[in-house]
């Protein structure tokens, strides 16, 4: 008289298949996928990353090592900074009291950083240690009064178009523009920005001075040998940096 009701099972014969609108998430699937597409942006950022340091490295921005002591008080044997490259195209022009590394006129396989002390068209001179450019002392508050005993005297020099005078700022112990002669423009390929290393250093390198507005050079008829082929007494070290 009563039949037995069979038990409903919902859907129980329904398959993917049968309707096509009909959505199946499957949780392993996903999470396969997703980690595939997360790992695939990861990769191209890192890809875009690496490809941006070799531009920024090979054209605007360079590490390089200090050697020797030419540049102290200001930069020591061992430490680490990095240089503007830009300066190689006139990006920003130098000034007086940059510090910047070039290839050594006598070796070009050889690379020294100085700070720039004359520019063209300016007539230098030493005059007991002290430095004369256009016939008006300049000053120079990064210098170690210890470390400039010599009071060497250089004749006036002019510094020929498209050629920097450099020198160290221990100049007791550096071989410079007095020694080897102007460095050419084309041989300057950074200028320091950075000390990175050691930490406790680390920091902007800046002017330390504004210097004074100097005069025109009135005679060019100070020239003199700007290839003086005198034997370095510091520097041999490759980069004094």
């Amino acid at each position: 008289m009563f039949r037995r009701r069979k038990k409903f099972e919902p859907l129980a014969f329904i398959g993917a298949d049968d309707d096509r609108d009909l959505e199946v998430y499957r949780p392993d699937r996903a999470a396969r996928q997703h980690f595939r597409r997360e790992a695939g942006l990861l990769l191209r950022d890192v890809v875009f990353a690496a490809a941006f340091a070799v531009l920024v490295i090979v054209f605007i921005i360079q590490p390089v090592k200090v050697e020797g002591s030419s540049m102290l008080p200001r930069l020591h044997d061992g430490e680490r900074i990095f240089v503007n490259k830009l300066v190689y195209y006139g990006l920003p022009e130098l000034e007086r009291g940059d510090i910047v590394v070039f290839w050594f006129p006598d070796d070009p396989s050889k690379s020294y950083i100085k700070r720039v002390i004359g520019l063209p068209g300016e007539t230098i001179e030493v005059r007991d240690g002290r430095i004369l450019v256009n016939g008006r002392e300049i000053v120079e508050p990064y210098l170690d009064s210890q470390r400039n005993v010599a009071r060497v005297n250089e004749p006036p020099r002019r510094v020929k178009d498209h050629y920097y005078f450099v020198m160290g700022d221990n100049r007791d112990r550096s071989s410079d523009s007095r020694d080897w002669g102007l460095v050419p423009e084309k041989y300057i390929y950074g200028k320091a920005l950075l000390r990175f290393w050691p930490l406790d250093v680390a920091g902007v390198i800046r002017h330390e001075t504004d210097y004074n507005e100097l005069p025109a050079s009135s005679s060019p008829s100070a020239d003199t040998d700007d290839n003086n082929n005198a034997p370095l007494t510091d520097d041999t070290g490759g980069l004094d940096r």
